[in-house]
């Protein structure tokens, strides 16, 4: 098994991709802190890691309040004695909200998810890697990080400035043992926008971010992004560091 006995935290672990790492984390042997705000529907992702024989450990987290993200970590180091991988795959969209239409409060509640929240888990994560000379941390970039229209102004410079923490970090610890990378999903059929469901289709944000829609090969599937996620978090990626893996079918390709 790719990570047998090693500790993993995931975030945003009650649904879609972050649900399937978490899955797939386990069945390769790795015990894993599953970390999302909504309880219940984290409590039956862990019910069913440990109905398939792996091991798996809850904690309630919203990823925009530093107490819980610190308690996130401690919670793992406290439950297994350490921590080896952290997959900060947490993450909100915008409403296609372009920057003429957008608010302080809005821009603010996606970069406090996106991108201040992966932060201070790495911060409070990296003495613990660095201590005991390895880890490896992987961030749920977007290709939103890489383009600069796939989504609103908010989304599409938070994952911008993932991608940069994602670079910083990976090259400043490597000597230390730690590898840092980044994946940047195309299209993939997950929950994440729940929270509009009700777009306008005429709206300036929404056009503008849907233009090249029918260039899309075709969505992804979130076991397929977690796929990608064991083989950053493995020795298989032993020599992959400070970089973003794409995985959209060749969409940013054309």
């Amino acid at each position: 098994m790719k990570l047998e006995n090693k500790v993993a935290v995931v975030t945003g672990a009650a649904s879609g991709m972050g649900k399937e790492i978490v899955k797939l984390f386990a069945r390769e042997g790795a015990k894993v802190v599953a970390a999302d705000i909504s309880k219940a529907a984290l409590e039956e992702v862990v019910a069913e890691i440990r109905a398939d024989g792996g091991e798996a450990t809850s904690v309630v987290v919203n990823v925009a309040v530093e107490a819980d993200v610190q308690n996130m970590i401690d919670t793992a180091v406290d439950t297994y004695g350490t921590l080896d991988v952290l997959v900060n795959n947490a993450g909100i969209m915008d409403k296609m909200t372009p920057v003429g239409e957008l608010t302080d409060e809005l821009w603010e509640r996606v970069f406090a998810v996106n991108v201040t929240g992966p932060m201070r888990a790495i911060r409070r994560a990296l003495p613990v890697m660095v201590e005991q000379g390895r880890g490896v941390i992987v961030n749920t970039a977007s290709i939103g990080g890489l383009y600069g229209s796939r989504a609103g102004a908010a989304y599409t410079a938070s994952k911008h400035a993932l991608v940069g923490l994602t670079k910083n970090v990976g090259f400043q610890y490597a000597n230390l043992g730690i590898r840092c990378n980044a994946i940047a999903p195309g299209g993939v059929e997950t929950n994440i926008m729940a929270d509009s469901p009700n777009l306008d289709m005429t709206a300036l944000g929404v056009q503008r971010a849907m233009a090249g829609m029918a260039t899309n090969p075709r969505s992804g599937q979130p076991d397929e992004i977690a796929s990608v996620a064991l083989f950053l978090a493995s020795d298989d990626a032993g020599f992959v560091n400070g970089t973003v893996i794409t995985a959209d079918a060749g969409w940013t390709a054309y």
